[in-house]
């Protein structure tokens, strides 16, 4: 055995080559969207053994992608001919989908199954560690014999708080652990065995639940949904309800999902719940089930004349439960089924939609199709014609059209047969230098089992004609044919045509930076005034002018029906002087003197003006819109000023200014920049706008939005408020607003609020206010506060920290004078929390908090809620792996416990209070 073909000697990078491997497309037929990419390694090798294609892969850090999972290793044997990539020695596979780390020995990955084996693997994810002797991964499923398993392991701890070795587990990513034969062991001394264990991971839709509860009409309210699993390819829930005052009182159903259980089966579906009938409006029993049903079966047929396996789907889906007796879906259930299969030259397809049940009263839809049956060829080309064709034929059932009388007569839905047709033929030619020509022929023909017929045809042409660099000419021809009348609404051609367009299209550039041009079309089958106008368009680039503008003039009528234009004077860079220095005459050049240049002659390099507007038939002017930027030597230093006339108000519609202007000196320890706009609306009369000054770290602003003619009956004129602070973002940051509603007729604010807050932070300590003040304005008769917000926290160290927190509202309900205040203050003045365990550099392993809780309502100064404050005290274990929280509440004599598991929240165990002694889980 010898190397086929060296491609690459010595220890040369290829890292960053992604390689989509020419070498690997043949091989990954069925992989179907399996893309290998090279990311690092040292050398590349082709070699043939035994009649089966390899590429050795090997360097000090291969790294490779398949799709988005990621592959290290020292040495990757891909074989072409198994598709399969074998990494030798020790490896690494990361998946992408559900974040598994696998490392181990001699990992195999079966790039067509998405399938990895490998021995003494090691297997991580957010929320296990497993170890395993063999190791199978396939699609939605992880397979180990031998193994053990911690939740654990992450934390560093030495030994593992808890873990189970088993003989045999398979996990379903996301959802469920089943472990057989298995062991329980604290600190790795075996306590407990278990032949079967089932531990619940992260989807909350799959845990167990249960509920029990009372309903004011099906009395007594019992749902149990139990996990469960059948060997190593299905799991699924049991679902149990009881209604007492229903007959009968039970239902049952099935939630379940199985990976390929069958040969050509990769994954069933089914969820199904027989739920008793609930009482009717008037409270009657209404005897009988109510049922859901909803099976999807996905699989693939392997063909040996296919490019790629035969696909097939299947949807049945039945919905009862929840809907009305008058509902038109009630009792009916809908089937899909599909199946698809890639031949080298065609493509086929069959589908089968259909629904059983009452018969249907309202438009069908989807559309039934019973069947159809779909062939498509692939893509013909020869030189310069290509030609791709498809043709389906079925029986179908779907909406009546409403313009075909003759379906209409049959319903509100038709059944009939259906054959179509299209095709899409083109060919390319240069027949002369500088000519493109290119002819096309699309056409999609529809025929049924009424007599009635549908046809979409286009013929094109089109002739290009380069000359002088970058000046063409296009002639064009099309002929457009769409008649007919479908008895379906589905495929209900829009209206009858019949047009054949002649086009000439001119760009030109006549002279340097400007470009011109020209398009029209006519066509033959409409009348005069019905063509479309000529259309030309104009841009010159030539500093310090840009000017874009396009006109659409119908030559038929004589009327132009469209001008718009953008014109802007601006050259920036006018000012600088370019020199050429001078060159000194050689024996075959004479002597050159200096010279200087600018890039226009533009007399304002800080000055822009911009100009736009036009006209439209049907709205007439357009606004017109002229401004004007100076802009200074910094360009964030800038002043636009700007006026709009609509041509409905004279003289102006619209007029404003935006400025921003920074100080050039000591910006360092005295920076100051001023900002803002102003816009004024002539109609209806209304001005907006705002105003900041930054100094430093401090800034005041103000801002408005008023109409100045404010229509009869209202309140205010708009809003308008003043602000003064630091800029957001500091470690100690304040501010002051005033402001709201405000009325020019009369002169005031109408209800304005003050609002202050502060913050500061600092390491390990913050203290936060926030007050809002109801002000006395024209139409709020009372000063007073509604709001207080005060939080405060010290760290000392990492081993313990203490806060509090005060919160007051007011709220107010009612007409002044004889409104009533609703009081609420939430009051938490201390809570304290100390770390117990590990050291500086661990994490600690519990937290113990103590804190004061109380909260008091008044309605109009009258205590609600008379409550002693409240000590509450509480302990988080934390061990990373699980954790417990306790609860004491001394004041309201409540206890609660709950337990956190691996990528869950909290799971309450007991709630003990006064009244009686409660488990959530069992309620």
């Amino acid at each position: 055995m010898s190397p086929g073909a060296r491609l690459s000697s010595g220890r040369r990078l290829l890292r960053g080559a992604l390689l989509t491997l020419g070498l690997l497309a043949g091989s990954l037929g069925a992989a179907e969207a399996r893309t290998v990419r090279i990311i690092s390694a040292d050398t590349l090798e082709l070699r043939q053994v035994d009649g089966q294609e390899l590429v050795i892969i090997t360097g000090e850090n291969v790294e490779l992608r398949v799709d988005d999972d990621v592959v290290r290793a020292r040495r990757v044997e891909f074989n072409r001919t198994r598709r399969t990539l074998t990494l030798v020695g020790a490896a690494r596979y990361t998946t992408a989908r559900d974040g598994q780390d696998l490392r181990g020995e001699n990992l195999v990955v079966d790039l067509g199954a998405e399938q990895i084996t490998g021995e003494d693997v090691l297997i991580s994810d957010a929320a296990l560690e497993i170890r395993g002797s063999e190791v199978e991964r396939i699609p939605g499923q992880l397979r180990a014999t031998g193994s053990y398993f911690t939740t654990c392991a992450r934390c560093g701890r030495t030994p593992n708080d808890f873990a189970f070795r088993a003989e045999r587990l398979i996990v379903y990513p996301g959802d469920r652990l089943v472990a057989y034969r298995a062991q329980f062991l604290i600190v790795d001394v075996p306590v407990l065995f278990l032949p079967v264990l089932v531990l619940p991971l992260n989807d909350a839709d799959r845990q167990p639940r249960l509920m029990i509860g009372r309903d004011a009409v099906d009395g007594n309210v019992v749902e149990a949904d139990l996990p469960f699993s059948i060997g190593s390819s299905t799991l699924g829930t049991t679902l149990l309800r009881y209604y007492e005052n229903r007959s009968p009182s039970f239902g049952a159903g099935v939630a379940l999902r199985s990976y390929a259980p069958l040969p050509f089966v990769d994954r069933v579906n089914l969820y199904t719940l027989a739920n008793p009938r609930p009482r009717a409006a008037d409270g009657s029993v209404q005897p009988g089930y109510d049922l859901d049903f909803d099976l999807s079966v996905r699989g693939r047929v392997p063909l040996s004349e296919a490019v790629r396996d035969l696909d097939y789907r299947l949807d049945v889906v039945r919905r009862d439960i929840g809907k009305s007796e008058t509902d038109t879906t009630r009792g009916v259930t809908n089937v899909n089924f599909g199946a698809r299969v890639e031949y080298p030259r065609f493509t086929a397809e069959f589908n089968y939609v259909d629904r059983f049940g009452p018969e249907a009263k309202t438009a069908i839809s989807p559309v039934l199709k019973e069947p159809e049956v779909i062939i498509d060829p692939k893509l013909y080309t020869n030189g310069n014609l290509s030609l791709d064709t498809r043709l389906s034929a079925g029986q179908y059932t779907g909406q009546s059209n409403p313009l075909s009388r003759s379906a209409t007569e049959q319903g509100v839905n038709i059944s009939t047969t259906r054959l179509e047709e299209q095709h899409d033929l083109s060919y390319s030619a240069q027949p002369w230098p500088g000519a493109d020509l290119r002819l096309r022929n699309t056409f999609t023909g529809r025929y049924y089992g009424t007599g009635a017929r549908t046809v979409d045809l286009l013929l094109s042409s089109e002739l290009t004609q380069r000359f002088n660099g970058d000046n063409t000419v296009t002639f064009g021809a099309r002929y457009l044919r769409r008649e007919g009348t479908s008895p379906f609404a589905f495929d209900a051609i829009a209206g009858r045509l019949l047009s054949a367009p002649l086009s000439v299209t001119l760009s030109t550039v006549p002279v340097k930076d400007v470009q011109f041009g020209v398009s029209y079309t006519r066509d033959l089958f409409l009348a005069p005034d019905a063509q479309g106008p000529l259309g030309l368009t104009l841009n010159v680039n030539r500093l310090p002018l840009n000017l874009s503008a396009s006109l659409q003039h119908n030559l038929d009528t004589g009327e132009l029906q469209d001008f718009r234009y953008n014109v802007t004077l601006s050259d920036p860079n006018a000012g600088t002087v370019k020199v050429t220095p001078a060159q000194p005459a050689t024996a075959t050049t004479p002597a050159r003197p200096a010279t200087t240049t600018r890039s226009s002659p533009w007399p304002f390099p800080n000055l822009s003006l911009n100009a736009t507007g036009g006209y439209t038939r049907s709205a007439g002017l357009l606004p017109f819109r002229v401004s004007a930027t100076v802009t200074g030597d910094l360009r964030s230093n800038y002043f636009t000023v700007y006026a709009v006339n609509d041509f409905k108000t004279r003289p102006l519609s619209e007029v404003g200014t935006t400025f921003s202007l920074s100080t050039t000196r000591d910006v360092v320890l005295n920076p100051v920049t001023v900002a803002g706009g102003e816009t004024f609306y002539l109609e209806p009369a209304r001005m907006s706008g705002n105003l900041s000054v930054t100094w430093r770290n401090y800034r005041a602003a103000t801002t408005h939005d008023l109409l100045l003619s404010p229509p009869a009956g209202a309140t205010s004129s708009g809003t308008f408020t003043f602000s003064v602070g630091t800029v957001a973002g500091s470690a100690t940051n304040w501010s002051l607003v005033y402001g709201g509603p405000y009325d020019l007729r009369r002169g005031g604010f109408t209800a304005p609020t003050l609002t202050g807050s502060f913050r500061t932070t600092r390491p390990g300590q913050s203290l936060g206010l926030v007050a809002v003040v109801n002000v006395a304005g024209l139409d709020q008769k009372r000063t007073e506060l509604v709001r207080v917000d005060a939080d405060t926290s010290w760290q000392f160290g990492t081993r313990a920290a203490i806060s509090g927190r005060v919160l007051y509202s007011r709220n107010r309900i009612g007409t002044y004078p004889d409104d009533k205040a609703t009081d609420t203050l939430t009051f938490t003045p201390l809570q304290a929390t100390v770390a117990i365990g590990g050291s500086d550099t661990e994490k600690p392993g519990a937290y113990l908090t103590g804190s004061l809780r109380q909260t008091f309502t008044w309605v109009d100064g009258v205590r609600q809620n008379p409550m002693p404050i409240s000590p509450v005290i509480g302990l988080t274990i934390d061990r990373c792996c699980w954790a417990l929280q306790a609860e004491a509440d001394l004041g309201l004599g409540r206890y609660r416990l709950a337990i956190g598991l691996p990528g869950q929240s909290f799971y309450p165990l007991f709630d003990l209070t006064k009244d009686g002694f409660d488990i959530p889980l069992l309620p």
